[in-house]
């Protein structure tokens, strides 16, 4: 019985046909089940044209009636699956329906002809697609293929592909299946174990459906037990396949798997990709198929192998292992091969003849032969342990052929295991080491039976030093298996007993009872007959890093060094023929780890390889090659006026550590190296490293006074340098003292007026800068200064270098107009000297981009940013640090002006841009870090902004300390966030850390100390603790005075809080007296329209506010607003605080219409800037949710009230928590609304509003003249 669909006027119909009524013609549809398929339970009730796969219906409906068939099939909804002998029947009949269809449509949902079809974004040619397609890895699909006569090809658009003769080359590609068996010839032509082969990488929903969908393909029939599993599904299939078989003629090659005489691993892990590589490059029809397993001796190319075997075992009729590591093995193996197939097939008579025991030349023929058979195509050859190959040129008589030993007709599988990346027949697949770590963990718990590894820290330690190598892994876990020591005593024994640890543990089983310690002197046996210089560079690499070793390192060679050294680097072709020898063997690999470099690519050895030339090539410490290889990496240290040097410094960073470590342990002889020293200080200074740097110049410095005394002048640039990197690490003390030690000691050599004394003079003015002492620091500029004008001239570069310097101290002295002076002057003079593009111009035109940010001119600081980083990209490239500097600079000046979204961008760039050049630890990247913290701050990503600066924080405490200025600016940075979350607490013990390391640092009096002096005044203001403000005000304001001036601009911010202090304490004339204070000096300092000025002009609209000054605080609110959409835009979020503030205002007075227009403008700008799914966690905008709600109450408008009211709420919870006074008051006030809603009796609620900063205040919901209770309210909204 079958049903059968029937397509009329666009309607669907089932008929049901008994076996002698089946139509003749009929089409029958093959594809692969998805969501919403029509089912027979669909079409009975009428839903079927709701769900997606109607469509195919519709298709093979329409397709059938273009072919001229009434007909078609289709297996979702034409078989009752909720009657159980139904689907027994139709699944051991449904081989014959395919057979029997007169047309079979293929409907590939996943393949589209369209290159540019909109779901589609890979735009791969549809051959591709095709080749790809979900529909030949399906367990149905097998007999769908093969069953009818005609198959055809249709996209997902329902256009024709092909058939299945016009894409039968893809389609055996893809399935394995030989062409024959597509072209109709019969099954049983094929053996049992080939068609089995097929289906072998299929897969199918349910586990017993692997089984049930072969009936066909074997011609059997059998019930349908679901719930039975796989295991016993293919049980009775093989019993029914056996059955049907008996008394069928036809010659069996079947040998009996067996592996033992093979080396195996009990649980064999990982190497998923390369078990399907090798299988999808065997899989086949029975023609020949090789893969060359090739890479390091060690890595787990045997135990690939026999995993592979053993997963595939009912895929071939007989797995044969030979050891091929030299002839006389081989031929043994073929013995053995010689001796199992007689004994299965003693009738053999290739082999009946041949006595195994005396010609074993005569025995290798007789197996090649009868592996040569006509039809015996399934069978698989292991060739183990091919490491020395006959290849062209070599004259070793050990040496193998392994052609001489291959089966001449041009069939089965064939495995071969190499060292060499020279035997290139076949598909070569290189076997690298483990990449995920939990793989290696993996080894060492089966090896070391030791339960908890995967989570143990000292065990993933090993893990990872091990660096996947499978011996070394199994090698380490059978040790621990029979030593009762810990994982991180092994780690130790390995790092300091090499040798010792190794020839005393365990041999392998499964590595041919290798060790680490043996393993590659067979490889370097091979490598000395091959190439004497090949093989001292693998002995001179143990005095460099396993990694990334190239040409141009080693190119710093002299007549005094070996004649070897100089041959192997006198050209590219000299050093390439020599690594390409120890790459043959598998023990170098081209270093695939840098990137962006700039010099030839590099090679890398494991690092396990690695510690074996160290212990074992090089038992005796080579003191001359250890020189040398410290004098190249020394030589190699780019200089300032190398094209992108950041590059190359992160290339020599490793070989820098091997470096240091054997200066620091003195396996370097002589002193004579304090050069070399004081080149790795300038390389680890430079890439933030500032704990190796010190130790390199104090061991340069110690060098050079053991070679040349302590007074000699050799030492002087390591001590400024030493000062730089004290200055650099906040060690300020430290730092001065370096600076006058080299002062003194070159105003004495060479004068007070000698250039080199100069640059000291010159440094000691930046650490001055830094420290606060400005009139110091102006003093040692001017020095330097004049000293340069008299020795250089004015427009020589060292002259303008002071110049620029000076420029940034004015600009820190609030001096801007000297500043600028400075800066145009210096800029003028780099054009006249370096050009316009030289990238020392760039530098002061970037910090007068610096400038005129500060000085609010916004337009002219990014134009000069724009220009720098123009010139940057040119000259630097991209990824440049001073690119990356100016690309930040863009951010902050984006983020000042409110383009939110375009200082993201420019922070990701920076971001990614140090994180590449030089690493996510480098303090540059961890500024760019803190920064977007800042950003994330100011958008309301208050969770952001925290993770940002704790990432930032713990960056700067591990490479400064937890002391360091920078380290403190964090800290700060996360007091205001606190700050901003409510919570207080968190807060102040974020300032209190700061302010102390910062009076430790600078002093009670340095203007960054006084700034956070300043924000515990805030703090203390918001807490409500206005006394312990004030004293922080009155601190900060005192200590700006006196460093700075009563009119900095600093000094004025303080006058500034101290005013809005006074304003809550409700000294309003006092409040007055210092915001007017404030907005004189700004606008003296800054001008009318500076944002500094604006912003106080918006407070003083504040104050006149509350002081009942309505029409004052208008004028105040509309300046501040004009000059902030000038400054701004009208839709930066300080614009929109004016706004804002301008609503409560002419709500206050009665004004509502206006008050609405002003928070409707406020509310779509924050939704356009951060989104509306932010704006519920940026508290200005739950400041102006919250007054739209009081309006609306005002308006009557209830439910509008309350929606506001609400979403108010939930915003301040997500902010400060459901106990903040901000939810609780709304909580409040939504209760009452629901009371008046309810007409309950409600005539006044008393709740604790504002912002954290105000009061309690009482609002009646009666009407009460606004003059009154609402003006408390309103004020204390106000930003």
């Amino acid at each position: 019985m079958i049903r059968l669909l029937q397509y009329n006027d666009g309607e669907f119909s089932l008929t049901t046909f008994f076996a002698d009524k089946i139509p003749q013609n009929y089409a029958i549809l093959s594809h692969t089940w998805e969501e919403e398929e029509v089912t027979f339970e669909d079409l009975q009730v009428g839903i079927s044209t709701r769900k997606a796969g109607y469509n195919k219906i519709r298709f093979c409906g329409e397709q059938a009636k273009r072919d001229g068939l009434q007909y078609f099939w289709i297996d979702t909804c034409c078989i009752d699956k909720s009657s159980s002998a139904e689907l027994s029947e139709a699944i051991n009949s449904m081989f014959c329906w395919y057979r029997n269809a007169t047309r079979c449509y293929v409907y590939l949902s996943d393949v589209s002809r369209h290159p540019f079809a909109t779901d589609d974004k890979s735009h791969e040619p549809w051959e591709e697609k095709f080749r790809k397609s979900r529909w030949f890895t399906r367990g149905w699909t097998l007999q769908e293929l093969i069953a009818p006569a005609s198959v055809e090809f249709f996209s997902k658009e329902g256009e024709l592909l092909g058939n299945k003769n016009s894409l039968e080359r893809y389609t055996c590609e893809v399935t394995g299946i030989p062409a024959k068996a597509l072209r109709g010839s019969a099954l049983p032509d094929f053996s049992v174990t080939e068609r089995m082969s097929w289906a072998a990488s299929r897969m199918t929903t349910c586990k017993e459906d692997i089984a049930y969908s072969l009936l066909g393909i074997f011609d059997v029939n059998m019930p349908l037990i679901y719930g039975e599993g796989e295991e016993k599904a293919l049980k009775r299939l093989r019993d029914e396949i056996d059955k049907a078989s008996k008394g069928f003629k036809r010659e069996d090659f079947s040998v009996a798997f067996s592996l033992s005489d093979v080396s195996d691993v009990e649980h064999f892990v990982a190497r998923k990709t390369e078990l399907l590589e090798m299988h999808n490059s065997l899989n086949g029809d029975g023609s020949r198929r090789v893969v060359v397993l090739y890479g390091l001796g060690g890595i787990g190319k045997t135990q690939l192998s026999a995993a592979y075997a053993k997963r595939h075992k009912d895929s071939y009729s007989g797995i044969f292992w030979l050891n091929i590591k030299d002839k006389d093995s081989l031929k043994q193996s073929f013995a053995k091969i010689a001796k199992q197939i007689s004994r299965e097939h003693p009738s053999a008579s290739q082999l009946s003849n041949v006595d195994t025991n005396k010609n074993v030349d005569e025995v290798v023929d007789a197996v090649k032969a009868w592996l040569s058979l006509p039809n015996n195509t399934r069978w698989l050859m292991i060739y183990d342990n091919y490491d020395n190959p006959q290849l062209p040129g070599k004259t070793d008589p050990a040496a193998v052929d392994i052609r001489k030993f291959l089966p001449e007709s041009y069939q089965g599988s064939i495995i071969i295991t190499t060292r060499s990346s020279q035997v290139k027949f076949g598909h070569c697949i290189q076997i690298r080491k483990l990449g995920d770590v939990r793989d290696s963990l993996e080894i060492l718990l089966n090896a070391s039976r030791r339960e908890k590894l995967r989570t143990d820290p000292d065990a993933i330690k090993l893990a990872k030093e091990l660096d996947g190598l499978p011996l070394a892994l199994a090698t380490a876990g059978a040790y621990l298996d029979q030593v009762a020591i810990s994982f991180s005593d092994y780690l130790r024994l390995y790092k300091q007993s090499w040798v010792q640890l190794q020839e005393s543990s365990p041999e392998l089983d499964s590595y041919e009872n290798r060790t680490l310690y043996s393993t590659w002197q067979i490889s370097l046996d091979h490598i000395k007959q091959q190439s004497d210089l090949s093989s001292k560079l693998l002995c001179f690499w143990a005095y460099f890093d396993n990694q990334d070793l190239w040409l141009e390192l080693l190119q710093h060679s002299n007549s005094n060094d070996p004649d070897w050294v100089q041959e192997l680097t006198k050209n590219e072709v000299s050093f390439h023929q020599a690594v390409r020898v120890l790459s043959n063997h598998g023990l170098v690999e081209v270093d695939t780890s840098s990137q962006g470099i700039t010099e030839s690519r590099g090679y890398s050895i494991h690092g396990c390889v690695h510690l074996w030339t160290i212990h074992v090539l090089n038992q005796e410490w080579d003191y001359d090659l250890a020189r040398i290889a410290v004098k190249f990496v020394g030589l190699h240290v780019p200089g300032k006026e190398t094209a992108q040097p950041w590059l190359t410094q992160r290339r020599l960073l490793r070989h820098a550590a091997r470096c240091s470590s054997i200066m620091l342990n003195g396996l370097v002889r002589n002193d004579s190296m304090a050069w070399a020293c004081h080149n790795l200080g300038v390389l680890y200074a430079d890439q933030g490293k500032l704990v190796e740097a010190e130790q390199m110049y104090q061991r340069a410095l110690q060098g050079y006074k053991n070679s040349r005394g302590p007074e000699h002048t050799s030492m002087l640039n390591t001590v400024n340098s030493l000062g730089s990197l004290y200055a650099d690490q906040g060690k300020l003390v430290e730092a001065e003292q370096m600076y006058q030690r080299a002062l003194h000691s070159k105003e004495k050599a060479w004068g007070p007026e000698h250039t080199s004394t100069l640059d000291t003079v010159n440094n000691l003015g930046s650490l001055y800068q830094n420290q606060g002492k400005l009139v110091e620091a102006e003093q040692m500029y001017q020095r330097a200064l004049q000293g340069y004008e008299k020795s250089w001239g004015p427009e020589h570069t060292s002259t303008l270098d002071t110049v620029h310097n000076l420029g940034g101290l004015y600009a820190d002295q609030g001096k801007l107009v000297e500043a600028e002076q400075m800066y145009q002057r210096a800029l003028q003079g780099y054009v006249i000297s370096w050009g316009p593009e030289h990238t020392s111009t760039l530098d002061t035109v970037n910090n007068l981009g610096g400038l005129y940010a500060d000085q609010g001119k916004l337009v002219e600081a990014e134009q000069m940013y724009q220009r720098a980083l123009q010139g940057y990209e040119k000259s630097w490239g991209p990824e440049h640090a001073s690119t990356l500097n100016t690309v930040n600079n863009l951010g902050l000046l984006y983020a000042d002006q409110g383009k939110l979204a375009e200082a993201e961008q420019m922070y990701q760039r920076a971001l990614q841009g140090y994180e590449k050049s030089w690493g996510p630890e480098h303090t540059s990247t961890l500024d760019t870090v803190n920064n977007l913290g800042l950003l994330y701050q100011i958008q309301g990503k208050l969770v952001e902004a925290e993770q940002m600066y704790q990432r930032a924080l713990q960056g700067k405490e591990k490479a400064w300390g937890p002391e360091h200025t920078s380290t403190l600016d964090t800290v700060n940075n996360l007091g205001l966030l606190y700050a901003d979350q409510g919570k207080l607490v968190e807060a102040e013990q974020m300032y209190q850390r700061a302010l102390q390391g910062k009076e430790k640092a600078w002093g009670l009096e340095h203007r960054w100390t006084l700034d956070t002096v300043n924000n515990l005044g805030l703090l203390y203001q918001i807490q409500g603790k206005l006394v312990e403000a004030e004293q922080m005000y009155q601190r900060a304001l005192q200590g700006y005075e006196k460093s700075w001036g009563p009119e900095h601009t600093s000094t004025l911010d303080t006058v500034h809080n101290l005013g809005g202090l006074y304003k809550n304490q409700g000294k309003l004339v006092e409040a007055e007296q210092m915001y007017q204070r404030a907005l004189q000096g700004y606008e003296i300092s800054w001008g009318p329209e500076h944002t500094s000025t604006l912003n106080t002009v918006n407070n003083l609209g504040l104050l006149y506010k509350n002081q009942g000054k309505l029409a004052e605080a208008e004028q105040m609110y509309q300046r501040a607003l004009q000059g902030k959409e000038k400054a701004w835009g009208p839709e930066h979020m300080s614009t929109l605080g004016t706004v804002h503030n301008l609503g409560l205002l002419y709500t206050d007075q009665g004004k509502l219409v206006e008050a609405e227009q002003m928070y409707q403008r406020a509310l779509r700008s924050y939704e356009k800037a951060l989104g509306t799914d932010k704006i519920i966690t940026y508290v200005p905008a739950l400041n102006t949710i919250w007054a739209f709600g009081l309006l609306f109450e005002l308006q009557a408008d209830i439910e509008k009230a309350r929606t506001m009211y609400s979403k108010a709420s939930l915003g301040y919870e997500k902010v400060f928590g459901p106990e903040h006074p901000k939810p609780q008051s709304l909580r409040h006030k939504l209760c009452a609304l629901d009371a008046v809603v309810e007409n309950k009796a409600l005539v006044e609620v008393e709740e604790a509003v504002g912002d954290l900063q105000g009061g309690p205040s009482h609002l009646g919901v009666k009407e009460t003249p606004l003059k009154s209770k609402l003006r408390n309210l309103f004020r204390n909204l106000g930003i």
